[in-house]
């Protein structure tokens, strides 16, 4: 099973900016859907942006605009750009991906709190 780590979390104050970054243990190619995820207490885990089939690219309305998801094949490394943060961004974001043959794969998250 293929292993994500994600990083980059942190406490930022409403206007800023994080970039999160998630490393998997072997190529993100071989993902079919890879991207990030979040989940605030008492809500359920919400897409925020995903790769999917290639490099069609799907955000949630809420984050069109300010958040980017990218990645670098050669690092193995999908990333999430967030800009203009806001107190409702605050939650523990997971990296996520399916591949065939596999199945779902989750790391263990990273938490962003936007906090004044």
């Amino acid at each position: 099973q293929v292993q994500l780590v994600e990083s980059g979390g942190g406490l930022v104050q409403p206007g800023g900016s994080l970039r999160l970054s998630c490393a998997a243990s072997n190529s993100i190619s071989s993902f079919s859907i890879i991207g990030w995820y979040r989940q605030a207490p008492g809500n359920r885990r919400e897409l925020v942006a995903q790769f999917m089939n290639g490099d069609d690219t799907k955000y949630t309305d809420t984050v069109k605009g300010r958040f980017t998801i990218s990645r670098d094949i050669t690092k193995n490394t999908v990333y999430l750009q967030m800009n203009s943060l806001k107190l409702e961004d605050t939650a523990r974001y997971y990296c996520g991906g399916f591949q065939d043959r596999v199945g779902n794969s989750w790391g263990q998250g990273t938490q962003v709190t936007v906090s004044a």
